[in-house]
This record gives C-alpha cells, sequence and structure tokens, in this order.
C-alpha cells in the first residue's frame, strides 16, 4: 500500500483553546490512525519567534500545546512528533529555499501585504515594525513540509497560498538541481467545524472570546455561562440558527442529542439550562483528558523525553536528506568534484509544467521547454486541484492531450506538444 505523508504543525503562541480542539486536535488525532498514513506533528517554536518575544511564553505555550496532544489521543509511537527547533535541518533548507525564491514572490504574500496595506492607511512608511521574519514566513513553512516531503498538509483555505508558495520553491529547486522534491497538495478542511466564540464571532485569542480547553471545572462552567445569547425568556421558542451556544453543543453532541436540542430550543428552554446541558457535555468528554493533561504538566520531563523521542526520528529522515541537498547545491568534499556535471546536464534537458494562480484566482498550468518556451498554456481552473489531475494526466497518458479542452495559447504545434509529453512520460518510466 502506497504510504501519503501528512504534515500539521501547530504555532507555540498560545494556550489551547476548544475551536483548536474542535477544528485540528480532534481531527487529526482521527485521521493519523487511518492505514497508509504517515503522520508528522510538529510545534511551530520557529514560527512563534515572528509574533512573539516573550520567551516565558513561547515555552509555556510549548508545554501546554505538547500535553494537549498527547493529552487527546495523540500517539508518539505512532506519528513522528517534534519541536520544530530540534531539527537543525529545517533553517538549513530554509537557506537553500531562500536562494531559489523571487523576492516578487514573498511580496505577493497575504501576511505581508496585510501588514504594509495596514501602514499605507495608516500613512505611515509601508515596512514599519515588519520584520524580516514576517516577510521570510513562506519559507520557512516550505522547508516545514518539503524537509520531510509531505503529501498533503491540512489548511484551512485562508492557508492555500502557502502551499502553492511551498510548490513554488519546490518546483524551482528541482528544476535546478534534480528532483529531489515532492510537491506537495493543500488538504482544505472545509468539512472541519469552526467554532464560535463566547461573542458569537469565530473564537480566537485575537478576539478575546476563547473557551480554555483544559480548564477547571468552575471555571469552564462559569465561562459557558458567559456565553452571549438573545433575550428570550423561558418558555419562548429559540432559533438555533445563529446561535453560538447551539453551534458549540453541536461540536459535542451525537446527531440524537442535536435533535433532543433543537426541540428543546423549540418548546423554549430557558438559557440557563441550556448552557448547563452544554457545560455537562462538554465536561464528559473533556474530563478524562483534562486529568491526563495535569498529569503531563506537571511532571514536563515526560514531554521533553517524548520530544526529543520525536526530533531523533524525525532527524533519521532529515539528516540524510539535508547531506543530499547540500551536495546537489555544490556544499561538497572536495575529493568528489570530478562527479558535478552529467546529473543536472541530463535534467536540464527535459521540459517542465509549472502551476501558478493567477490574480483572477484561478488556477493555471503551462508546458516549457528546458529553456523556458512556452509550449502550451492550460486554461484556468477553480481549484489547484482541478488544475493538477489534468497535468497528471497528461504526465501519464500523453495521448489525452487530443481528448482535452486545451489548450488555452500554444507556442508550438499540437504535434510537437504531443511529442514533448510523451518525452516526459517516457523519461518518468526510465
Amino acid at each position: 500500500m502506497k504510504t501519503t505523508r501528512v504534515l500539521t504543525g501547530i504555532t507555540t503562541s498560545g494556550t489551547p483553546h476548544l475551536g483548536n480542539y474542535v477544528g485540528a486536535i480532534r481531527p487529526a488525532i482521527a485521521a493519523c490512525r487511518a492505514a497508509g498514513v504517515e503522520s508528522f506533528y510538529f510545534l511551530a517554536d520557529y514560527h512563534a519567534l515572528i509574533k512573539v518575544d516573550d520567551p516565558a511564553r513561547i515555552q509555556g505555550s510549548t508545554l501546554e500545546i505538547a500535553a494537549t496532544w498527547i493529552a487527546c489521543g495523540l500517539d508518539p509511537e505512532r506519528v513522528t512528533f517534534y519541536r520544530q527547533s530540534d531539527i537543525p535541518e529545517i533553517p538549513e533548507l530554509t537557506w537553500f529555499l531562500t536562494c531559489v525564491c523571487g523576492k516578487g514572490l514573498l511580496n505577493r504574500a497575504h501576511a505581508y501585504k496585510a501588514a504594509v496595506d495596514k501602514n499605507t492607511e495608516a500613512q505611515q512608511d509601508p515596512d514599519t515594525d515588519v520584520t524580516a521574519g514576517l516577510f521570510m514566513y513562506p519559507v520557512l513553512m516550505a522547508a516545514d513540509i518539503l524537509m520531510f516531503n509531505a503529501h498533503q498538509v491540512p489548511v484551512g483555505r485562508d492557508q492555500i497560498q502557502h502551499i502553492e508558495m511551498a510548490r513554488d520553491l519546490a518546483a524551482g529547486f528541482n528544476h535546478r538541481y534534480g528532483d529531489h522534491f515532492v510537491l506537495p497538495e493543500a488538504q482544505i478542511e472545509d468539512h472541519v467545524a469552526t467554532l464560535p466564540g463566547l461573542d458569537g464571532r469565530k473564537m480566537s485569542k485575537s478576539y478575546d472570546n476563547t473557551i480554555p480547553l483544559f480548564a477547571p471545572t468552575e471555571q469552564l462552567q462559569k465561562i459557558i455561562a458567559g456565553i452571549k445569547t438573545d433575550s428570550r425568556a423561558p418558555g419562548e421558542p429559540k432559533d438555533t440558527e445563529g446561535s453560538a451556544l447551539f453551534q458549540i453543543y453541536q461540536a459535542f453532541a451525537s446527531p440524537a442529542e442535536c435533535d433532543a436540542m433543537r426541540q428543546a430550543f423549540a418548546q423554549g428552554i430557558s438559557w440557563a439550562d441550556a448552557k448547563h446541558r452544554l457545560f455537562e457535555l462538554i465536561n464528559q468528554e473533556i474530563s478524562p483528558l483534562r486529568a491526563s493533561y495535569q498529569e503531563l504538566m506537571a511532571h514536563p520531563e515526560q514531554l521533553e523525553a517524548l520530544l526529543q523521542a520525536g526530533a531523533a526520528k524525525a532527524r533519521a529522515i532529515a539528516t540524510p536528506a539535508m547531506s543530499r541537498l547540500r551536495h546537489a547545491v555544490g556544499l561538497r568534499d572536495l575529493r568528489t568534484q570530478a562527479s558535478r556535471s552529467p546529473a543536472k546536464t541530463t535534467k536540464a534537458a527535459l521540459p517542465s509544467f509549472k502551476q501558478y494562480r493567477e490574480a483572477d484566482g484561478k488556477f493555471y498550468f503551462k508546458l516549457v521547454d528546458a529553456a523556458g518556451k512556452l509550449l502550451l498554456q492550460s486554461p484556468g481552473y477553480v481549484s489547484p486541484q482541478e488544475a493538477g489531475k489534468v497535468v497528471k494526466k497528461l504526465q501519464q497518458q500523453p495521448q489525452a492531450f487530443t481528448g482535452l479542452e486545451l489548450p488555452a495559447a500554444l507556442g508550438a504545434s499540437l504535434d510537437e506538444v504531443r511529442q514533448v509529453l510523451q518525452q516526459l512520460h517516457d523519461a518518468a518510466d526510465q
């Protein structure tokens, strides 16, 4: 069975809350138990440095997040669970990727553009308080992914651009130095629930509306009692639509329990009783996890040992991979210099596909020859997966070219394009 590598990073910048549990932790732990999946989970403490300058907070968050994942059922024996800063190959790979990354690509990164736009609106210098860390964030993220040649990276739609950038950097490196990296794909998490917070907006530390995942029982009950509701009195029917309380309940309840609560809303349950039901439901699921979490928090040496063991597993992959990459770029033992060029010359002779996203939001690909001349330009697709499927089909079945609604533009004759596709197919089989 073919193994799929899936990689997930968790930034160590805060305390886990119910939204993190429902939206990321619980589904990720369930997914890692599937057959044919090799999972990598890491604590992104390098990323945290971009937005947190309090060392104690980063250390405390690292402890809390590590304890949370283990308490919630992550099995370090089954997955590779590590701290980003324990893998020195990651910053080294970041530099390698920086050297093949165009500045224009980073200029288009959403986080950087948002910071520049904010400064411009405030009539300040565009780069006020914009660190090189923020600017380089996509390259570090690409190194996280490419270091382990992850096939899939679970992300929300706001993170798709970072996966596209990782693909661009992987393709650029491969073009220069040979095929070293898998081009990762975004695994869109549309099916994962997004919890509202206490005020009805998305639960987020930025809004200060979170429910801490492992708050003590009494505190959890008090926080839930503070969830914003309307002024309808006991006995008055209440709407489930738009109710933050019901949405949170739904994330923890079985279908039968949801139906019962929906009926209770229609019959005019008091908000106090509804909040008590919600507290009981959440506490029932979280209570045993909380006990495990508190035990782990009391013994940080156990978590440190788990992370060090995870780092050893990760470095068993990263160290030899980095050795190959160092050799590929020319950082070599001088005694091996005689064997430097044939492989690169062979690789440079092949045409290649380039995938990218345009300003219209659509995804495109083009086929170019070794010198970069355009041979084939695709029409726009609504998703990177749709475009990728067409590229894969062309690579695997060159004869399928005539049956597809292509091209949007040609830089060569149809016969020449067919010949190039067949050449790529034959080269892949060798």
